[in-house]
């Protein structure tokens, strides 16, 4: 199988080594000289004028025997002290104050954290800061130069009466004090060539990019470089003519990983570790999802069952559910909570379960897990029976509180809550089914269409809508398909929190004074309330707009459809002779019917399909769209033809859509773009946007290599009395939704004019075939059209298409 990958990796760091770590960084302090490279002799003025003349050896050695003496000469009382005067952290385990006494004494006092103020450790390689840039983000500040106050050292009279504060003295003043040389601090990549082939999470220019910041630089032919980053779908394909040269030549073969993980860790990591032609094993199981290739992870996550389908679901693993256990209520309250934490700074990625169940005849059971997505093996994990009542509840709300910093009952009956440094945060679930437990599985689909009332083509549409498939495929390409949360189900409060915070974010992005590292702190901490709140098995750090319109903007807007679609299909995954998909089918109001192949309009719609398509685009594979069945659609929650066909200046346009969000947009009519921002799509503000070339909408509706079916949306567009033709963004897109005026954006790219013809009741339709405009310098390949008021825009028609394969395209210049 091979799957559509989207996410980019992130990588964890378990807090079991924590100990271990600790007493690498003492053992490395005292044997800097490792890392302290080359014998040369070091003459050089530092900006305090001090003059370094010996040999970084030498200096390592008199560092270490400086170590030595302030051991045994100084109590860890009087190095408190030290830092104390000297306004340093004097926190921490004895070797970590020993430690950072030493670096004072020696090297001089550190000044705070550039970005946040927070206090800088030396870890054995360099100086990392240890502060937080806001109760959700650990500060990721590292330095081989940290800033030092320019100012002599303050010493107790402790010290100073001491045998050893001749020593101590020598290194006081700025002046005397020797630079710290922890080696060059080169780029992860520098002196390094790379070549790129096949899809990867992001794109080659974004890579090119990223290399060349990095120290690297990027070559397309695989001839002298020294390595090549490949998708993991090469290997599952057998390869590019790329990957077989390079292997023939002896060059490494990696995963996309290698990229991301050394620059996350400054230093370019070991080829091997990541070498995708001789690691032949799909078999992920037991591994970390983060850890896996995304292709792999896809796999596990299309075939986990979902473990927690809701407010009311009794975890999975519990095996509770199959005793008649059900999640304990009392007083309004159901004791079921989900909580998650993303600090990348510190590698974390978590969530955490915890539960009260009933279980008929038996005592109460308390459930707790916490871990990674995919990590079960390392999951902290316990099932405990409780004879009695009052206390399960007590230790119930001890928990909430440990987890969270929290109290209970404010958060389950008002909803307050203030999120603490390192602690999770509740993921509101709402009280029903999610459709990746509810839905049709892959064994009902047949037998529902047999037991429907429905038209066979029409119930054939409805079990699509229906099944789990299409929904566990979207979360999986979005990377939001954790088995132990049910995205499908969270409550309209939480998607309200998560917009609040994606529309904070972009204001503060677009407002934003800072830059450099202060910048990317911003960002850094923007990307953790994100994914806190949004949680993700491959988390990101967010660098630009187009980033937020992908894994934020249009992830908010899937999740908010999928729960209307598990709020509308229930569970389903009982029997189905009673005909559950004529049921549904009643709940989405309206009708739809399949459109006579021999019709006048089907044959426009082709027409306008072929004319306004051009191939999408998936890594280096061309997919060409062809037509399986149209429908004609009326929805109760739409304008009807009636009510539109009165409004003036009419257009038929094409709407992209995946088909997981289809069913609500059925049900609940279509609903403007949640945000603005400066990328296609969102461009124009909070708008219902559609377009005038099917090859635009066809990149929302192939969202998958091996989901090769979709659907194209046809809607009527009113736009309006006046219609505003723009080239470029505004700078503020308030007065447009004020006004609720149609916009047309002029795209590089139009239909040609003299082919467009009007349909009926003057609905004109802009067919034609696609052609260079005038606006070369225009953001927009193909024109976009907005409005910003639902009832000017009324989905007539569902293309269902086939995407299929035009041919392999070889990159072979630069």
């Amino acid at each position: 199988m091979k799957v559509h990958e989207k996410r980019s990796h992130s990588h964890s760091h378990g807090s079991g080594e924590e100990e271990k770590i600790m007493t690498r960084k003492q053992k490395a302090e005292s044997k800097t000289h490792e890392n302290e490279q080359s014998p040369k002799k070091v003459k050089s003025e530092d900006e305090n004028g001090r003059l370094n003349c010996k040999s970084e050896s030498d200096l390592a050695d008199e560092f270490e025997s400086f170590c030595k003496a302030t051991r045994e000469s100084l109590s860890i009382d009087q190095m408190k002290e030290i830092l104390q005067m000297n306004d340093q952290d004097s926190t921490g385990p004895d070797y970590e104050v020993a430690s950072k006494c030493q670096d004072l004494l020696f090297y001089g006092a550190l000044e705070g954290c550039p970005v946040c103020s927070g206090n800088l450790v030396f870890d054995g390689k360099r100086y990392a800061c240890n502060g937080f840039l806001s109760e959700w983000s650990t500060c990721t500040f590292k330095t081989k130069d940290p800033p030092r106050k320019n100012e002599t050292n303050k010493l107790p009279e402790s010290v100073l009466n001491s045998p050893i504060s001749d020593l101590i003295k020598k290194y006081q003043n700025p002046g005397q004090r020797p630079k710290r040389n922890l080696g060059q601090s080169d780029k992860p990549f520098s002196g390094m060539t790379i070549s790129l082939s096949g899809r990867l999470s992001r794109t080659h220019h974004y890579w090119r990019k990223e290399i060349e910041k990095h120290g690297g630089t990027v070559n397309n032919s695989v001839i002298g470089v020294s390595c090549l980053v490949v998708s993991p779908a090469e290997r599952e394909r057998g390869g590019s003519s790329k990957v077989a040269e390079a292997v023939e030549r002896g060059i490494r073969v990696v995963r996309e990983a290698w990229l991301l993980d050394s620059i996350e860790k400054q230093e370019a990591q070991p080829l091997e570790a990541y070498d995708i032609v001789t690691d032949l094993t799909v078999e992920g199981k037991g591994t970390p999802w983060d850890k896996q290739d995304p292709s792999e992870e896809a796999l596990e996550s299309l075939t986990a069952e979902l473990k927690l389908y809701g407010k009311r679901g009794v975890y999975k693993d519990t095996k509770l559910q199959e005793q008649g256990g059900e999640i304990f209520e009392k007083d309004g309250i159901l004791y079921n909570c989900a909580f998650s934490l993303c600090d990348q700074g510190r590698g974390l990625n978590e969530y955490c379960i915890t539960q009260l169940i009933k279980v008929p005849d038996k005592k109460l059971h308390l459930f707790y897990k916490k871990g990674k997505v995919g990590d079960d093996p390392n999951a902290q994990e316990r099932l405990e029976e409780w004879e009695n009542e009052e206390n399960a509840i007590k230790e119930f709300v001890r928990l909430f509180e440990e987890i969270t910093g929290n109290e209970f009952e404010p958060w389950e009956r008002e909803k307050k809550f203030e999120k603490k440094r390192l602690s999770f945060y509740p993921i509101d679930m709402d009280d029903g089914v999610d459709v990746r437990h509810g839905g049709l599985g892959l064994r009902q689909l047949g037998i529902a269409s047999v037991h429907s009332k429905l038209e066979p083509v029409v119930g054939n549409f409805m079990k699509v809508l229906c099944s789990q498939e299409i929904y566990k495929y979207a979360l999986m390409e979005m990377g939001h398909d954790p088995p132990e949360f049910p995205m499908g189900m969270l409550s309209n409060l939480h998607l309200k929190r998560c917009e609040e915070v994606l529309l904070e974010f972009i204001e503060k992005v677009k407002s934003m004074k800072e830059t450099g590292l202060k910048a990317e702190a911003v960002w850094t901490d923007y990307s953790n309330r994100w994914f806190s709140l949004m949680h993700s098995t491959r988390p990101l750090i967010f660098k630009d707009y187009q980033e937020i319109a992908e894994h934020a903007a249009a992830v908010l807007e899937s999740v908010r459809d999928i729960t209307v679609a598990s709020h509308l299909i229930g569970d389903m995954s009982g029997s189905t002779i009673d005909d559950p998909l004529s049921d549904r089918y009643k709940k989405l109001g309206g009708s739809i019917s399949l459109l006579e192949k021999d019709s006048d309009d089907y044959k426009m719609i082709v027409n306008y399909l072929e004319k306004t398509y051009e191939p999408v685009k998936v890594g280096d594979i061309e997919y060409g769209a062809s037509v399986d069945n149209i429908f004609s659609v009326e929805s109760a929650a739409l304008p009807s033809y009636e009510e539109i066909k009165k409004l003036p200046n009419k257009v038929l346009l094409w709407c992209g859509t995946r088909s997981s969000n289809l069913l609500r947009h059925l049900h609940k009519g279509f609903l403007p773009a949640i945000c603005s921002l400066p990328v296609p799509g969102y461009m124009f503000g909070r708008a219902i946007v559609c377009c005038d070339a099917a090859a635009e909408a066809a990149r929302y509706g192939l969202t998958a290599v091996d989901r090769p079916e979709g659907f194209l949306v046809l809607a009527i567009v009113s736009l309006g009395e006046e219609i505003i033709e723009r080239t470029s963004p505004p700078e503020d897109t308030k007065s447009l939704e004020e006004k609720k005026m149609g916009v047309k954006a002029l795209g590089r790219k139009k239909t040609d004019e003299s082919e467009h013809f009007v349909w009926k009741d003057d609905i004109r339709v802009p067919c034609g075939t696609l052609i260079a405009s005038e606006h070369k310098d225009s953001p927009l390949e193909y024109n976009e059209y907005s409005v910003y008021d639902t009832k000017q825009a009324s989905i007539r028609f569902l293309v269902r298409v086939k995407y299929e394969e035009k041919e392999v395209v070889m990159d072979t210049k630069e």
